[in-house]
């Protein structure tokens, strides 16, 4: 596995999820990172310092083993009946 430079700056995927009560957002790289917000702006605020606070916690080695993992998203097309 290929280590990863723990300063600069690190592409993290980003799930966003809109509903009548406002915007939810989760990391799916780093379990348990998310945040709420109302709007698109203040969520991505939000979770930003999440993500932030997050990565701060961990340890050299989680910190390689978090930014390492790969994360696909995709659509399906399925029918309804």
């Amino acid at each position: 596995m290929k280590a990863i430079q723990q300063a600069g700056s690190h592409k993290i995927n980003i799930v966003i999820e809109k509903d009548e009560y406002g915007y939810y957002a989760y990391c799916p790289e780093l379990q348990g990172c998310q945040s709420q917000g109302d709007t698109f702006e203040e969520i991505m605020l939000n979770i930003r310092e999440a993500v932030e606070l997050y990565l701060e916690t961990l340890d050299p080695e989680e910190l390689t083993e978090s930014l390492s993992k790969e994360i696909y998203t995709t659509t399906l097309e399925v029918a309804i009946a």
